[in-house]
């Protein structure tokens, strides 16, 4: 009986979200109801044991470090410099502002891996500017909510620090696998914007005259002093994880600090910007820390009331070959991206499917990176893409929800070229863990 009973969690837990209920608490009381129906008493133990184990979590201590990396380096104006240094660099380009922005947003989800976070600090710096280039402002939603979603395909993403210990794989690895897909969709987006702004200048007018008033000296300090220091807080961070020094645990450490180090250096750290950066950071860390606790209680009565079992049993009995089950698999997670926020999408779908990911034999790095393609999709996807909200509450009522429908679309298409580019060559994904030396943390 439990088996199939848990079977209904999944419609319960929608039927709460859509009620109103938070998505934490929606998963917690789903977890308890169904567990008290099934193991009465005991259910508490259960729960409690989950709350321990994501307390004790280490590697979820990264994710307040990276956040807090992030919100320095918004606080404090150091990411207003390196957009104005790019955008010197980019001017004389076609959509030069567009690739700016998207270099920009590159840049900032490799120093913070906060999807959100990145898409509000990049739209803040680059709608003023872009609306007063005349920039069509479907071209402008889609540049701002593409760049944003690199949140989710450069690492380091905080839903990949999430998704490891959930999935049972190496963070380290996971970042190493998502590098070359997410840098190829960075490139891709630039190109569309080239191609966009010669094929219809309209699109994105130049401003070749004021690139030229800039001086070649100007250019050349302002990129020592805004770019090369934010690489170099970028390499601590990444590098040391790519290249198997440092776990994702001590190179957010060592980004926190560097932040902090940065705002000395450019004179712009204060008790206040050190007081907005730490009331940030333990407001995104609390939403985001109660969803993962909540998602592993849910996960672990699914497990105990034998619903794993049964959806395997019910998966390979359809007589479906092993790739139409991990197509069904990915679309039920982009279906699951319009209902849901990545995080909870993660710790649904991912404890289910990986067990039967393996028993089909599929990589397990090659899957994650599809999962997260697939998730940062439906990220962008209309109509209930959360990118567009993100945008709506930061944009002037210029911009209306038609100009961020119709501006995503294209981005949309190249995120599916991508996801195609994974699934078909998985060397995409595998190459670089298998070439880089890489610790495994659990």
């Amino acid at each position: 009986m439990g088996e199939y009973l848990s079977l209904l969690m999944f419609p319960a837990l929608i039927a709460l979200i859509f009620l109103g209920l938070q998505i934490s608490f929606a998963m917690m009381l789903s977890a308890a109801a169904f567990g008290y129906l099934v193991f009465e008493n005991v259910v508490a133990y259960q729960l409690l044991s989950k709350i321990e184990e994501t307390a004790s979590n280490s590697v979820l201590a990264a994710v307040p470090l990276f956040i807090f990396m992030g919100a320095m380096l918004e606080k404090s104006g150091i990411a207003e410099r390196l957009f104005h240094a790019i955008h010197l660099w980019t001017r004389r380009l076609p959509g030069g502002i567009g690739v700016g922005t998207i270099l920009l947003g590159t840049i900032f989800a490799a120093a913070s891996g906060v999807v959100g976070a990145t898409e509000a600090v990049i739209g803040l710096l680059a709608i003023p500017i872009m609306l007063k280039h005349q920039y069509d402002k479907r071209l402008l939603s889609g540049v701002i909510c593409a760049s944003g979603s690199l949140g989710t395909a450069i690492p380091p993403s905080i839903t990949v620090i999430v998704l490891g210990p959930v999935a049972g794989v190496s963070v380290g690895q996971l970042f190493n696998g998502l590098l070359l897909p997410g840098l190829l969709m960075a490139g891709l987006f630039i190109l569309y914007v080239i191609l966009a702004a010669t094929l219809k200048p309209s699109l994105a007018p130049s401003d070749h005259e004021e690139a030229a008033a800039v001086p070649l000296s100007e250019k050349l300090k302002l990129t020592v002093t805004a770019l090369l220091p934010a690489a170099a807080l970028i390499f601590t961070v990444l590098g040391t994880i790519l290249l198997g020094l440092a776990t994702p645990t001590e190179a957010s450490a060592c980004g926190a600090v560097g932040a902090v180090l940065l705002s000395v250096l450019y004179r712009s750290c204060s008790l206040s910007v050190l007081w907005e950066s730490v009331l940030r950071t333990v407001n995104i860390s609390a939403m985001i820390l109660m969803i993962v606790m909540a998602g592993n209680m849910f996960a672990g009565i699914f497990f105990a009331t034998g619903g794993m079992g049964t959806v395997q049993s019910l998966l390979m009995d359809s007589g479906l070959n092993r790739y139409a089950v991990l197509a069904m698999i990915l679309l039920i997670a982009f279906i699951a991206g319009f209902l849901l926020d990545m995080m909870s999408v993660v710790l649904i779908i991912i404890p289910v499917a990986m067990p039967i990911v393996r028993l089909l034999g599929f990589d397990e790095i090659w899957f994650c990176v599809a999962f997260l393609v697939i998730l940062q999709t439906s990220y962008l996807t209309p109509p209930l893409a959360p990118s567009i909200f993100y945008l709506r509450a930061i944009s002037p009522p210029s911009i209306t929800l038609k100009h961020m429908y119709a501006g995503v679309i294209p981005f949309i298409l190249i995120q599916i070229m991508v996801l195609t580019a994974v699934l078909a060559i998985p060397e995409l994904a595998t190459w670089l863990p298998e070439k880089l030396t890489q610790t495994t943390w659990s």
